[in-house]
């Protein structure tokens, strides 16, 4: 197995990990019941994507 000859310091560490930080999803509104939901997925409060009903909602 690979074995580091060398220990990273913490400010390449760090360096390398800046990218890894938890981004905001991308919210996009339901046309039906103007709620907003993460873009891409169905809506969990009308059961909508992309204007096609896909599942029933139990109220």
């Amino acid at each position: 197995m690979a074995h580091p000859k060398r220990r990273q310091s913490k400010s390449r560490t760090l360096r390398r990990r800046g990218h890894d930080g938890v981004a905001m999803p991308q919210l996009a509104r339901d046309p039906e019941s103007g709620a907003w939901h993460i873009a891409h997925t169905v809506s969990p409060d009308s059961g909508y994507y992309r204007g096609k009903k896909v599942f029933e909602v139990e109220e």
